[in-house]
């Protein structure tokens, strides 16, 4: 499970390559699972001025912030990841990752949904 910190729901991180290897019984991330709307789902509502779309939904409400749908805009991949265990050659995704939306919002596993992987650091 992931949050960022201007959504207003936390959302699934998706592992979209079949042929990863698993821990338990569910395919492994690494830094690189950070496509927006692929990887990264939107977050309920955006939260923050800095997105234009919120920006402009608090403006033609005469400044009452206005929260609009997230659209996840992410373009580096997570950090730091682990050197300690690699999927596919890239550090594997732990639950002390976070990476940055462009609208401001710090996005961060909150539940790495496999206990193996969150004690790898």
């Amino acid at each position: 499970m992931l949050q960022c910190t201007f959504g207003t729901l936390p959302a699934s991180l998706v592992v979209t390559v079949p042929m990863r290897p698993k821990c338990g019984s569910q395919l492994m991330a690494t830094i690189n699972d950070m496509v927006p709307s692929t990887n990264i789902p939107p977050f309920g509502l955006c939260q923050t001025i800095n997105n234009p779309t919120v920006a402009q939904a608090t403006s033609a409400a005469m400044g009452t912030l206005t929260p609009m749908p997230c659209v996840p805009s992410v373009s580096a991949p997570w950090s730091p990841g682990t050197s300690q265990m690699k999927v596919l050659s890239a550090p594997a995704l732990t639950d002390g990752c976070t990476c940055m939306c462009m609208w401001g919002g710090t996005i961060s596993v909150q539940n790495p949904g496999n206990a193996a992987i969150a004690k790898v650091k």
